[in-house]
């Protein structure tokens, strides 16, 4: 099954410093047809403005993977972890017990990112963060491990029964992905694609199951992110 969740039919909530559109229910959007796909909670496709973002603010229980698309986010928390990822790059925080955070833009020209919450499988785990450098080069025509809830080495780790993946798909070529029927896949293409035969336009939300392997093909470059959970 392959279902297509149009971009511009994506919660939308703009707040003048950040416009986000909203793939499952968030804050004030709410579609009881849309909280969430399997384990994935939240899918956010965010644009924050230069020199603006996300004062401190607490978490608990979820696994939060930042996804940056383009410009750069830095990250601050109360366990003294500072760091910016930039585009291309990842960074996970593992909230357990509690982490109060904050996330900003401190460039001059807007990010865009993908803000991800996956449901935890360690309920009040010490709380943890973490970041890493993917370059773009290493997931060219084939889906790169990002961060796994299996401490699979090269990529950072969550406490979740969930893979995300990153790959770029070349105009005119096609990417096979193996996948299990049983499991949730959310996939968003910076360009439009067709999975399994099935168009997708820019940004719109594919939700996946019950698939045993995956065919993505493409007219344009595209930069793809997947996760796989449960």
């Amino acid at each position: 099954m392959i279902d297509i969740r149009p971009f511009a039919s994506l919660g939308h909530a703009d707040h003048g410093w950040l416009d986000a559109r909203h793939h499952f229910s968030f804050a004030n959007y709410h579609d009881p047809a849309r909280m969430g796909w399997g384990k994935i909670r939240v899918w956010n496709d965010d644009k924050i403005a230069g020199k603006s973002g996300f004062p401190p603010h607490p978490h608990r229980d979820m696994e939060i993977v930042t996804y940056v698309r383009t410009g750069a986010i830095t990250h601050q928390d109360s366990l003294g972890n500072m760091g910016r990822t930039g585009a291309g790059d990842v960074q996970v925080m593992s909230a357990g017990t509690g982490v109060v955070h904050a996330e900003y833009n401190l460039e001059d020209e807007d990010t865009t990112l993908f803000q991800i919450w996956i449901e935890t499988d360690r309920p009040n785990a010490p709380p943890s963060w973490g970041a890493m450098p993917f370059p773009k080069d290493a997931r060219d025509g084939a889906f790169q491990l990002l961060a796994s809830g299996n401490k699979e080495g090269g990529a950072l780790t969550i406490n979740a029964d969930a893979r995300i993946l990153g790959a770029t798909l070349q105009g005119g070529s096609r990417i096979t992905l193996e996948a299990d029927p049983a499991r949730h896949l959310y996939l968003v293409s910076s360009a439009p694609v067709r999975v399994n035969g099935v168009q997708a336009k820019a940004r719109d939300g594919i939700a996946i199951t019950d698939e045993k392997s995956l065919v993505i093909e493409g007219d344009a470059d595209a930069e793809l992110v997947l996760v796989d959970a449960r």
